[in-house]
Formats: C-alpha cells, structure tokens, sequence
C-alpha cells in the first residue's frame, strides 16, 4: 500500500499539512515554530524520522526541526511559546534540545557532518536545505517538511524517499561509501531500520557495509549498544539479528553471538544450528515480551556453548556447563558494551539459571526443587520462566507438551504469593548474629554452615518458613556443628 503518492502539488502540500494535524499531539509546536521563523526571518523544517513516521502513520515521538540559521538562537525564542523554560544548547553542533511534556524537541541549525577514518567526533559546517538532506543516512529520513508560513506543509523529497517508503527499501542520499564515511554508525542504522520496518536494504547498500563493517569499531560503544536494542526492541528481531551476521556486523558487535553460527546441537532441537535456533528463542520471547533486557537475555542465553562443546560417543554434542560459562562470559560482554551493573547482573542471573526450569520439566517437579528455583532466581523468577518457555523450539510435539505442561505445573506452585514473597530474598530465619551470640562463636565457616543447614530444612520442606520453627531447629542441630568447631 503506497504510504503517500501524490504527487508535489498544492494538494499533495495540503495533505501533508493535514496529515500531520490528524496524527500528532505535538502540531502546536510545529504551528509555534511557523510564528518564531516569522519573527526572526529563518526558514524552519520539521524533518527526519518524524516526517517520515507520520507519512507512514505510526505513532510519533520527539520532534525534530531543522533551522536554515542559528538552530540555538531559534530554540531560545521557541522554548517559551511551547511552555519549556528550558534549552539544552551543543554548540559545537548547533543544535539544542527543549524538554517538554511527554519528549524532547530537537532544533539544529541546517548542517553537515564528516569524520576523519579514525575519529569519533564529527567536523560540523553550516548548510542550505539540499545539502543537510543530502548528508542525512537514509532516503527515507532525507524528507523535510515545510513549516514556514508562505509555504506550509509542502514536502521536501529530493532523494525519492516516499518512493521508497512505498518499495519497502533501505537506501541512501547518496553514494552509501560517502554516507557512511560521513557516520560509520550508519552501517548499523540501517541494519537497524530494516529490522524495525521489515524493509529490504538496497544490494548496493549491503556492498558497502561489507566493505565498511569494520569501522563501526571507531564509534563509542553507547552508541553501538543503543542501536543493539533497537534491533532487539524490532517485532520480529531476527530479521536484524541475521542480517548482522550476512553482512558481518555480527561478529564486530557481538563477536559471541558470531560464534554460535553453524555450530551443531542435539536434533531433538528444532534448529540444529545454535545461532538460528537462539534467533528463534529471541523471536519467541518477543512475542510476549516488550522488556528489551529480557529478549537480550534471550540472545545471550546459550552464548557459553562453543567453550564447552564436546562430542559424547553415544549422545553427540553436548554442552555441560554452558550456563555458568556464559553467565560468566558476561561480564567481559557487559564491560565492553558499557552496560549498567545492574543490565550486566540480570543478563548473568538468568543465564545462569536458564536451565534450572528446563531441568525441573525434564525430572520432575517438586516442591522443594521449586523453592530453590524461586530463592535463586528472586525478583527475575517470571522472567527466568518466560525465557525458558521461548527456549523450548523442538520440532517433537510431545516433548513441546510435556516441557510446557511441567512449566505449568511450576508456575502454579510459584503462584502462591504468599509463599513467592517468602522466598524472593529468603535466607535463615535465625541471623548469624544470633548464631554467634547463643553460640558464643565469631565469624568463621561454623555461623555459615549453620545458616545453610537451617535454610536447606525449609527449602526441603521439613520445617515451616517461619522464626519459631527455624529457632527450634536450630537448638536441635547446633550441638552437632559446635562439636565439629572444637574437634
């Protein structure tokens, strides 16, 4: 369906107009830039992602305005009719962000930017119209749409971006080598938007960024980072995942992921190959999920599998360990990404745990074992299950039945709320200052043993979770451990 194919004339000028009223909350601020450019005498442009956003009718954010002037001065004098009382100017960029209500307005002064082969930072020069859209990433993102008054609404499309809205395309301005010289991150934005839009990316694009790939290795890793989770926040991420790996991003950005590619596991899996079966894991875990960490733990689950790949005679591959490695394989990905501590601790735990569901579905579920699973697993216990539920892919049905059926059986154990609230952050009843008090030790291994003798009694069931049944076992057993302290 064509998103907008009239063609350039007073109409088409009118419905772009119109289109923009119709869709966007923030057309107040687009009519208070028209009065501000009137004032100053500036040519001012609603541009990029929001223009093309509402020419595909999806829902629209932050606004972004391009300035044929000082884009700061402009944003000064516009802040105050948009009820902001604050700018945040980049000088060096000519651009300033106004903080309203539910987002940001961007305005930047009509510009280009080109790095050096091996600079982060960008040299900025001031530009017309034609050459900012000109330097923009994609065609797609090089519309503008007029705001000023003698010609408000009429669109500004010089590299046929509707044209390839309308083919579902993923193109550049201009020579993609020039566009992604100018920002090597481009090489990831389009990947990105392909996977966002479900669009093809134009066969000479995908040229260039083989030929570039590498020189995604000079922007900052937040800035990497940020387009991974855009690519995992797509609806069907694999679509971006894949092409990552076909045009050799994958193994610059997520060398562990890359490693997972054409290696062979068990063929009770529906996907023999490790990569594309956690492909299907991410994609499964999509579908129920809008929780961007939880779908990359589902990209990161299974990424200790190639250290631990061995060959059984009678069982084939096998992968023994794999959760601990990769949990503790984390911690290099998390630096290196500059992730949060508290991202890189939850990408840990459940990957640590990812097999501890799958384990209980395959022995047997008992109230015990779902203690241990709830104490282990805390607050990220409906997490862990949503990711081991999407790591069920094999092509055996009954197998699908009877995994599912155990997580059910689990999930209603866990269901009770009184007694997930007891085991979210649980520990012995009886504290290892009283431990050492009535016992008249100090820190040291006997306090631990003690505690963990006490804890595993609850979690197996032969006492209650509660401080008088725990105390009460407690005087039981202690004599035992004081007499291993002194012997």
């Amino acid at each position: 369906m064509d998103f907008f194919s009239i063609p350039l004339n007073l109409q088409a000028m009118a419905n772009v107009a119109s289109l923009l009223e119709e869709q966007s909350d923030s057309f107040s601020i687009l009519t208070s830039a028209t009065e501000v450019a009137a004032t100053v005498s500036a040519k001012v442009y609603v541009v990029g992602g929001y223009v093309r956003d509402a020419l595909m009718k999806r829902s629209l954010a932050d606004v972004d305005l391009m300035v044929v002037g000082d884009g700061i001065a402009f944003a000064e004098k516009l802040a105050p009719k948009i009820g902001s009382k604050k700018v945040v100017p980049f000088e060096k960029f000519g651009t300033a962000q106004i903080p309203v209500s539910g987002g940001i307005v961007e305005v930047a002064s009509a510009r280009t930017e080109t790095y050096e082969p091996d600079s982060r930072k960008p040299e900025v020069t001031e530009a017309d119209l034609a050459t900012d859209l000109s330097r923009r990433d994609f065609t797609i993102n090089a519309m503008a749409v007029s705001l000023n008054e003698e010609e408000f609404g009429e669109l500004h499309d010089p590299f046929n971006g509707v044209q390839d809205l309308n083919g579902g395309l993923i193109r550049t301005p201009l020579d993609p080598d020039d566009t992604f010289s100018d920002d090597p991150l481009r090489i990831l934005r389009a990947v990105r938007f392909a996977s966002q839009l479900d669009f093809k990316v134009d066969p000479k694009v995908i040229d260039s960024i083989r030929r570039q790939a590498d020189r995604i290795e000079i922007v900052s890793s937040e800035r990497v980072t940020a387009e991974i989770y855009k690519i995992l926040d797509s609806p069907v991420p694999s679509i971006g995942l894949d092409l990552l790996q076909k045009v050799g991003l994958m193994e610059l950005v997520l060398p562990e992921i890359t490693a997972l590619y054409g290696l062979e596991q068990p063929s009770e899996w529906h996907h023999k190959d490790i990569f594309y079966h956690t492909l299907q894991v991410v994609d499964n875990i999509s579908e129920n999920t809008d929780k961007t960490e939880l779908r990359f733990a589902a990209l990161l689950h299974d990424i200790g599998k190639p250290r631990t790949r061995r060959l059984h005679r009678k069982r084939g591959w096998t992968f023994h360990g794999h959760d601990a490695v990769g949990a503790r394989m984390i911690d290099k990905l998390a630096k290196r990404m500059k992730l949060s501590n508290e991202s890189r601790d939850y990408l840990k735990k459940l990957t640590a745990l990812h097999l501890r569901p799958i384990a209980l579905a395959k022995e047997g579920v008992t109230d015990s074992a779902v203690r241990r699973l709830m104490m282990a697993a805390g607050d990220e216990v409906d997490d862990l299950m949503i990711l081991c539920r999407a790591d069920i892919t094999s092509k055996n049905p009954r197998l699908v039945k009877k995994y599912l059926g155990n997580f059910d059986r689990v999930e209603e154990l866990m269901g009770d709320v009184v007694e997930r609230d007891a085991f979210r952050a649980f520990q012995s009843p009886v504290r290892g200052a009283q431990i050492m008090e009535e016992c008249g030790l100090g820190p040291g291994k006997t306090v631990g043993e003690i505690k963990t003798a006490i804890e595993e009694a609850i979690l197996d069931g032969k006492i209650e979770n509660s401080y008088e049944d725990a105390y009460r076992y407690f005087l039981e057993i202690k004599d035992e451990f004081l007499k291993n302290e002194t012997g």
